[in-house]
């Protein structure tokens, strides 16, 4: 039996394990099928078919459309994606009945889609004066209540459910922090187990709201995409001819535990969240900082805090957008800290050039992932890798997976206004 100091990491705090994943991405539900379609070097993009594209400039996506929603729209579609994780990852974890443990939730901004506004204000009263929408807003709903509506526009409704669903423990938390939503949902449930308020967190992140909306919105940032045919290929982080990424959808789901309470139940631990690193770029709302001083400072920090220097990272999960500005952002961070070992000896993939961008699942997913590079000894590919940037010298394991055992992993996630995280995560305690 470990001793109890085995169960305390290099600050004297509980070491955190990973019990239990789930994972639905483009590429289908369900570990196993992800994995094998994304170290096989499968794209999950493609055209469109949800709603119509015509004068979009961007007709791809990787919408997952293999699931089943009642009503749909972008909290059903978020909420059931959580759901499947969720079951996956607790069965994975061997935990039944109530989770008895906090749930924290990565979601995206909700607000009602284009076809609730429209029927909305199809029933409104007319208008009177041009400053009194709201009140024929509330007329409308007040002569018709519309649960369903509601629902569909709360944005703590998908943790409610959640948390009624399996049973999870207190009030259950809701973040959007754009791009690193699904790493700051790990980061709190890891800082909750740290400051011994539990033995186990839930933590929970998914984006089900591509839209036509959305499409236009990113494209007006002249963030997405353009290179519609053939979709597969569209997504090219680190690729000269690279454009912008390709919007997706997806969920991930991770049981985090104190080793002490893994070891003791008996569980399988098939990882170590062993540091988080976090900090703000308040360069400009959309474009990260330039000279990636705040990215920098996150790596910095995530590596800090697991204990560990650079020496000791054996693969990069880049958040590998395929945008022009962000991958060629990302390299300079990463070589300031990593110096000339990126270009030499440091593989460094990019999950979005299979599945796309994720947005606030995207931290979560590639979470998952990174683990699971670490349980198979397998690398996954960052595809379409076919007209390298000259600019940027890395080992982004090009087109086809690797075998390379790794202990080792940062996991790296920029977002839009300012948000970065990263994650460290390791195969064993020590």
């Amino acid at each position: 039996m470990m001793s109890t100091n085995a169960f305390k990491d290099h600050l004297g705090r509980p070491i955190i394990a990973v019990t239990g994943m789930g994972v639905i991405t483009s590429l289908g539900q369900g570990l196993q099928d992800n994995w094998s379609a994304l170290t096989s070097g499968k794209s999950g993009i493609h055209k469109i078919e949800r709603f119509p594209t015509e004068g979009l400039s961007t007709r791809i996506s990787g919408t997952v459309d293999f699931i089943q929603i009642p009503r749909e729209n972008a909290v059903e579609r978020s909420f059931a994606f959580a759901r499947e994780t969720t079951r996956e990852a607790l069965a994975q974890a061997g935990l039944s009945g109530d989770f008895n443990g906090p749930l924290f939730l990565a979601a995206p901004p909700v607000e009602p889609e284009w076809n609730a506004r429209f029927e909305l204000a199809d029933r409104a009263p007319p208008p009177q004066a041009e400053a009194d929408a709201y009140d024929r807003f509330l007329a409308a709903m007040r002569e018709r209540p519309d649960p369903a509506f509601l629902e569909a526009v709360q944005f703590g409704s998908i943790s409610e459910r959640l948390s009624d669903m399996f049973g999870t423990r207190g009030l259950p938390v809701t973040l959007s922090t754009a791009c690193a939503s699904g790493a700051t949902a790990i980061q709190l449930g890891v800082e909750a187990i740290r400051q011994g308020r539990t033995d186990r967190a839930l933590t929970v992140a998914t984006d089900g709201s591509v839209s036509a909306e959305a499409l236009i919105r990113f494209s007006l940032l002249s963030a997405l995409s353009t290179q519609n045919d053939p979709p597969e290929k569209a997504s090219k982080p680190f690729s000269k001819d690279r454009d912008g990424f390709v919007i997706a959808e997806g969920a991930a789901t991770l049981v985090l535990e104190s080793l002490e309470s893994a070891v003791a139940r008996g569980a399988k631990v098939l990882g170590i969240l062993k540091g988080c690193g976090e900090k703000a770029d308040h360069f400009h709302r959309t474009r990260s900082s330039p000279d990636g001083g705040p990215a920098i400072a996150t790596i910095r920090a995530a590596l800090e805090d697991a204990g560990m220097d650079e020496s000791g990272i054996g693969y990069i999960n880049a958040h590998g957008t395929s945008t022009p500005e962000n991958d060629k952002m990302e390299y300079g961070a990463m070589l300031a800290v990593f110096g000339e070992r990126l270009k030499d000896g440091i593989p460094c993939s990019s999950n979005k050039s299979m599945i796309g961008h994720t947005l606030t699942a995207a931290g979560a997913v590639e979470a998952v992932f990174s683990i699971q590079t670490m349980l198979t000894g397998t690398l996954p590919p960052t595809i379409n890798h076919v007209n390298p940037d000259p600019a940027i010298v890395l080992d982004v394991v090009p087109n086809t997976k690797r075998d390379q055992q790794v202990s080792a992993v940062l996991s790296n996630s920029f977002g839009f206004g300012g948000q970065n995280a990263s994650l460290v995560m390791t195969a064993e305690p020590a």
